[in-house]
């Protein structure tokens, strides 16, 4: 059996013995068990989490999100349910709240919050960037309105959390896509730049040349982060360049960011880009 399950049942219901049990299996949470030659999944680790709560959890969090699609989500997070239980366990959260009927959807067979629940625990429960962050990425993976969000929250206005989900939620965009996309958006915004648009399509004549991360269309100016691969990769980095120059020719300003830049350095970059921009002597294509 390379799937979780849970012990007592497998020896009663005599697929294994006591003796295999501790032999082969090790545990996952208490008396839910996984073959030691498997390493434990964030989809075996959520499973699991539900078979422990004796099926009666109902999967929320980070958890909730991976299953919908979400990106992101490291193996070893904790595994978040909403239920009853006074029992702890290293690895999980139990969160003791109200769920209602249309709150709840399956997902490979589990119990799980819809997208929009599980966006209203996200904003509600983790801290403000981060909490950007996640929405950021089940948005980017799932449809889910913030209209419905918004609209939960004032069905439970008492809930903890609130008034964080609310300030949070008109900073969702579902066009980042990655982490370090939804902080360099919150570095611009927070800077007090306009609100840039992310996933900014450039077309070249007939044909798609690319996509931008983000930037202002309107006056040609695009900020773009780039991952360790983009530079790790001498194909990737020559195809980069080719696309950076031709966007140069069709008249647009492209500030590339890595982790190494200093904010500072970002900032006055697009600072200056924009200045230039709305100089009277610019001229944008």
């Amino acid at each position: 059996m390379n799937d979780v399950f849970i012990g007592s049942e497998a020896i009663a219901s005599g697929r294994l013995t006591e003796h295999e049990l501790r032999r082969w299996y090790r545990p996952i949470y208490r008396d839910v068990y996984l073959a030691t030659s498997v390493e434990p999944s964030l989809r075996d680790r959520t499973r699991a989490a539900w078979l422990w709560s004796k099926r009666s959890g109902v999967i929320a969090g980070l958890a909730a999100a991976a299953l919908h699609g979400s990106p992101w989500v490291d193996a070893d997070a904790p595994i978040e349910l909403i239920g009853r239980s006074a029992r702890r366990h290293e690895g999980l959260i139990v969160r003791n709240e109200t769920l209602a009927d249309d709150e709840i959807t399956k997902v490979a067979g589990l119990p799980v919050t819809t997208p929009v629940r599980t966006a209203f625990d996200l904003g509600r429960h983790l801290d403000a960037a981060a909490a950007i962050a996640r929405l950021d990425a089940l948005k980017w993976a799932t449809f889910f309105s913030i209209d419905d969000v918004t609209k939960l929250a004032r069905l439970r206005p008492g809930a903890r959390g609130v008034r964080q989900l609310m300030a949070v939620l008109p900073l969702v965009d579902g066009g980042a896509a990655s982490p370090k996309e939804t902080w360099l958006r919150m570095l611009l915004v927070e800077a007090g730049f306009p609100r840039p648009t992310t996933q900014i399509p450039v077309m070249d004549g007939w044909r798609m040349l690319a996509v931008l991360d983000m930037g202002w269309e309107d006056l040609k100016v695009a900020v773009e982060y780039d991952g360790g691969h983009h530079q790790s990769r001498r194909a990737q980095n020559v195809k980069d360049r080719r696309r950076i120059r031709r966007l140069e020719e069709l008249g647009w300003i492209v500030i590339r960011v890595i982790a190494e830049d200093h904010p500072e350095d970002v900032l006055r970059q697009v600072r200056d880009a924009i200045l230039l921009r709305r100089s009277p002597r610019s001229t944008v294509a």
